[in-house]
């Protein structure tokens, strides 16, 4: 897609303010259900949470998101001042990344914690690598290549298509991303995980019910994905603990822990909230590799400006 690149660097500059902005204070990191509610259960006895869910503003007071870093066109009608960037009715955030849903509860002051020495390294070769000329396809992340947004990043809101999908059989859970059309299964009935030397794109995941809570533990992560926007890319020393949890009949709380030591200077937890879909809703196409344009067009504009350079220096 068009925007991926420039979303991009527009969103590594927006969610610095999720990463420095505090959050409520106090936040509560357990989320208790409607009085006299209960979810629920497939026929096999899980708690039931399939069908099409959304990202949802949070109820809870929140400070003002910060301004976009790039205003929309003069028309109004193209957002990114005619870089590319989609039309402005795809958008579903104001900034592009969603700061007034995703909240940091751990630490208590709302801050992700500082990158390590390492992390400052990698996030700062990451940026310069995004603000220069690439020379393959290879210098562009993996969402611009339309591989994936990683976990927890493909849950993170941003931009648009911003709906999951659950499945579920009595041994997997899966749940299917819009954006960038990831499918990830998730065994829940104890089987073995892989051997540590296989990393994957989105680590390799084991689920447990806890109450009507999904617990989701996963391990074996590449280092070529972000957690979240602006912050560099993780290690493969990752663990990533997950919790969804249904609140009513309508609402689910996701909660994510990061546990990264060669990348942040202590874990961090955020939380989310969900909102069912109506009951026709659908997940539609992402083909983001066929409407990929923008790595095309950013490498031959590349191409040619080092052409043109070529040229004048002669």
């Amino acid at each position: 897609m068009a925007l991926h690149r420039i979303g991009a660097a527009i969103a590594a500059a927006a969610i610095a303010s999720v990463a420095i902005a505090p959050a409520i204070a106090n936040a509560q990191t357990t989320a208790p259900a409607a009085a006299g509610w209960t979810p629920p259960s497939t026929p096999w006895g899980q708690p039931d949470f399939q069908g099409v869910w959304k990202a949802s503003e949070s109820a809870e007071p929140q400070a003002p998101p910060p301004p976009p870093p790039a205003p929309a066109s003069s028309s109004g009608s193209n957002r990114g001042g005619g870089t590319g960037a989609g039309p402005e009715h795809w958008y579903e955030a104001r900034p592009l990344v969603m700061t007034g849903q995703l909240k940091i509860v751990d630490p208590a002051d709302g801050k992700v914690p500082a990158l390590t020495p390492d992390g400052q390294k990698r996030a700062a070769a990451i940026m310069s690598q995004m603000r220069g000329r690439p020379g393959s396809p290879l210098d562009f992340s993996p969402w611009d290549r339309c591989i994936t947004r990683g976990v927890p990043g493909s849950m993170i809101p941003i931009n648009y298509n911003n709906n999951y999908q659950f499945l579920q059989t009595p041994d997997y859970v899966v749940i299917i991303y819009e954006m960038i059309h990831d499918a990830r299964i998730i065994p829940v009935k104890g089987q073995p995980r892989l051997a540590s030397g296989l990393p994957q794109w989105m680590g390799d995941p084991r689920g447990r019910w806890e109450g009507k809570s999904l617990v989701i533990e996963t391990t074996n992560f590449t280092d070529k994905t972000r957690v979240i926007y602006g912050d560099g890319y993780h290690t493969e020393q990752l663990r990533l603990v997950e919790r969804f949890t249904p609140v009513d009949a309508s609402t689910m709380r996701y909660e994510f822990t990061v546990n990264d030591p060669g990348t942040w200077t202590k874990p961090w937890t955020a939380v989310l909230t969900l909102k069912r879909g109506e009951r026709q809703d659908r997940l539609y196409e992402y083909a983001c590799h066929e409407g990929n344009m923008s790595m095309r067009n950013m490498l031959s504009g590349a191409r040619a400006e080092e052409q043109a350079e070529g040229q004048a220096a002669r």
